[in-house]
């Protein structure tokens, strides 16, 4: 099984069963969804669809909004079965959203996550983050009905951890440069969690937030610097994987369906308010053992160890691992796709695409 739709629908079937009974929340109401068109955005239209066809006792409305600035028209959020109750609409969120109906749900993860990508366009990955949110958020303020608003921040709000933080809480405050090259990234979003914060506290908007660390699946784009689609396009096209520096920087990767899980988790069931983690913390690894794992997942594929390109920001983090049990405690999450069998499986799907060849 390669192709793009035929993976996100087996992947948003282990969703559904991953979330239970917890999915009837979103029976007969409505969803607000930014950034549809993106990594993430798509595979949430996917689920809704599952939701919609094979679960729900009343279909759950859908209107799912994007600029297209990174997010594509086309892609994974096309069936063969189009669903009448998810609505694709081409929109800013920097903008106030003409949206009279009433809302239930609002999930605010458009944005520009990609460091190839923020270097390019930094105003607006502060926009979407800031302006994004105020205006999401007074659209929330207008819905009595609101049950729930996840505000999608990064992992990257903690910066550069002190090793003593690793693994990292959401108690952590971070270490980050409000002058750096990653900065329009970083502290948009913590200014984000700010904004969600004080609407909150002020105007009792039961808005979460979510903080992911290195997410991957089916959909990511092979030429947007990050580290797993990376690998996999140059060792399918018999190059050697680029290891930026000595390979000693260290992550986690969380597979798609632990990643959505998680989120709607954070959504339906998270405290107001509050932050949480959500990864996999069972498999921190170096890029260089990493590269290495590909080269067994992808034989014939080899390592070369490069410096950090310029299209890179500088001032990467060195280690990334999220502390989990809070997550764990407030919402019964944990992660079951390990490292090895989620890369085969976006291995497998990169193979099947001409993007990847």
């Amino acid at each position: 099984m390669s192709s793009l739709t035929d993976l996100t629908q087996e992947d948003s079937a282990t969703i559904v069963r991953n979330l239970g009974a917890d999915a009837q929340r979103f029976a007969g109401k409505t969803v607000l969804l930014s950034g549809g068109a993106g990594f993430l955005g798509r595979h949430f239209l996917a689920v809704f669809r599952r939701l919609n066809e094979s679960v729900l006792k009343q279909p759950c409305k859908v209107i799912s909004v994007d600029n297209y600035i990174t997010g594509e028209q086309s892609g994974a959020a096309e069936t063969t079965h189009p669903d009448p109750h998810v609505v694709n609409v081409w929109a800013d969120v920097c903008y106030p959203l003409p949206v009279r109906e009433d809302l239930h749900f609002i999930m605010h993860a458009a944005g520009v996550a990609s460091p190839v990508y923020y270097m390019k366009y930094p105003l607006e990955t502060i926009e979407s983050a800031v302006q994004g949110t105020k205006n999401l958020m007074e659209l929330a303020r207008r819905n009595p009905k609101l049950e729930g608003f996840l505000y999608f921040s990064s992992s990257e709000i903690y910066g550069d951890p002190d090793p003593k933080a690793v693994p990292t809480p959401e108690t952590y405050h971070g270490y980050v440069s409000s002058v750096g090259p990653r900065a329009c990234y970083d502290e948009s979003k913590r200014l984000g969690e700010t904004i969600s914060t004080v609407y909150q506290q002020r105007y009792g908007v039961p808005v979460t937030i979510v903080r992911p660390f290195n997410v991957f699946g089916p959909g990511m784009k092979h030429n947007d610097r990050r580290v797993v689609p990376m690998f996999t396009y140059e060792a399918l096209n018999g190059r050697a994987l680029p290891v930026h520096g000595d390979g000693s920087q260290t992550r986690t990767f969380c597979y798609i369906t632990d990643a959505i899980t998680g989120f709607l988790k954070v959504l339906l069931k998270g405290k107001p308010g509050e932050a949480y983690n959500i990864g996999n913390a069972n498999n921190e690894i170096s890029m260089r053992n990493l590269a290495q794992m590909f080269t067994k997942l992808v034989p014939g594929s080899t390592l070369n160890t490069i410096p950090y390109p310029d299209t890179y920001p500088a001032g990467e983090p060195q280690r990334r691992c999220p502390d989990l049990s809070k997550a764990a405690e407030h919402l019964g999450y944990a992660s079951k796709v390990d490292l090895p069998d989620g890369l085969s499986r976006f291995i497998a799907w990169a193979r099947g695409q001409e993007s990847y060849r």
